[in-house]
């Protein structure tokens, strides 16, 4: 149906456009760990295998019922749709930027890289444990922190022992990384 007869817009697009520049740094890639890309995968095919027609099942049946300017199944099931088939495309996008880097090749190392789990002290005393994941996967409530994130851009490519500065808004910080790790490898 032309969009001139529907009450949207494309901006719902163009702001996940703009959130999918802004995330990831110019000229680079959307790193990702391999088990954040399996998430990402997972979500994409239970969208696109189990939500979407059972979605579209309900509004085949809704639209059926007749009247479609009072039908809430049927209003409610077009604007799930919308938004199952705006996840979707946002997930391909990533998926297709992905670069899927695996932390296992650095196990062993005490140099900090991607996918590291780094333990730090502040300056006030207090000790971190971190992980640097993907964009899309950081989670900070459980310690995942993005690569692109201050701390992360602070303490990469530093080695166990040292103290790097992080900058922040209430001035330079140091921080001693006391342990760097890396999952094993897993073997096939």
């Amino acid at each position: 149906m032309n969009k001139a007869f529907v009450k949207e817009s494309d901006q719902d697009d163009d702001e996940e456009g703009a959130a999918l520049a802004l995330a990831i740094p110019p000229g680079s890639k959307n790193y990702i760990t391999p088990a954040g890309y399996q998430r990402i995968k997972d979500e994409l095919l239970r969208l696109i295998d189990v939500d979407r027609p059972e979605v579209v099942r309900i509004v085949h049946w809704a639209a059926s019922n007749g009247d479609r300017s009072e039908n809430g199944d049927y209003i409610y099931g077009k604007r799930r749709l919308r938004e199952i088939d705006r996840r979707i495309r946002f997930l391909t996008k990533r998926l297709d930027l992905a670069a899927v880097v695996d932390p296992s090749v650095h196990h062993g190392s005490d140099q900090v890289f991607f996918g590291a789990t780094v333990t730090y002290i502040n300056g006030a005393g207090e000790t971190h444990t971190i992980t640097i994941v993907g964009i899309d996967e950081f989670d900070p409530l459980h310690g995942k922190i993005s690569w692109v994130s201050p701390v992360a851009r602070a303490i990469t490519k530093a080695h166990e022992g040292d103290v790097v500065t992080l900058t922040t808004p209430h001035g330079a910080e140091q921080l001693e990384l006391l342990e760097v790790s890396y999952p094993a490898p897993v073997e096939q």
